[in-house]
């Protein structure tokens, strides 16, 4: 009798990944997933999102500073009007109420506007200076003869003048007749104003 064959080895498993059940081997590939996933967010992706909502608030940031500056430029030009629209105004009060006398200017205006009117001036006389509380009278006395539409003229463009100017205390003298020409005289006290300064108001504080 054959003795019995010796019984077989049992096959001796795989080694390796591919050894692995299948359980273990999805379990191994989303660790890698994810750690792939983990290492992309935090060597891209993070840094990323950092420069963008670093961007962002540059952004909103230079919005601001546009907006302000574009509020800032309009309070500047608006300012820069106001500013312009004062000194025009100041230019002209200055013309008509200037800050000195300038008596000089006053005469001859006075002295243009008859010869341009055709009247004949017998007297200019500037008459003592009236200081009041907002302002100084400067009075002149004028003698003027000549024919009516002369003197009517002659008082219109002392109205047209910047300078302000109070025509008071208007005399008619009796006309005379010449050569069929009515000759008329007036006498006028034309007054015109300035400004007061430190020195009008000393005398008052020293009285």
């Amino acid at each position: 009798m054959a003795p019995p064959a010796p019984p077989k080895a049992a096959a001796a498993p795989q080694a390796g990944f591919a050894g692995l059940p299948d359980a273990v081997k999805a379990a191994i590939g989303l660790f890698i997933l994810a750690a792939i996933g983990i290492v992309y967010y935090v060597a891209f992706h993070g840094p990323l999102e950092e420069e963008i909502a670093s961007a962002r608030q540059a952004h909103a940031e230079l919005e601001n500073r546009m907006t302000t500056a574009r509020q800032r430029q309009a309070q500047y030009l608006q300012l820069r009007e106001e500013l312009a629209g004062r000194e025009s105004l100041d230019r002209a009060n200055l013309r008509v109420l200037p800050e000195d006398a300038e008596m000089a200017a006053f005469l001859q205006d006075l002295n243009r506007l008859a010869e341009i009117s055709g009247l004949r001036i017998r007297l200019v006389e500037p008459r003592p200076e009236e200081p009041q509380e907002q302002y100084v009278r400067l009075p002149v006395a004028l003698h003027l003869s000549g024919r009516y539409h002369q003197l009517s003229r002659f008082f219109y463009n002392v109205s047209r003048l910047e300078r302000a100017i109070s025509m008071e205390n208007i005399q008619l003298r009796e006309p005379t007749v010449t050569d069929e020409d009515v000759i008329m005289t007036v006498e006028v006290l034309a007054t015109t104003f300035r400004r007061p300064n430190e020195a009008d108001a000393a005398p008052a504080a020293g009285g």
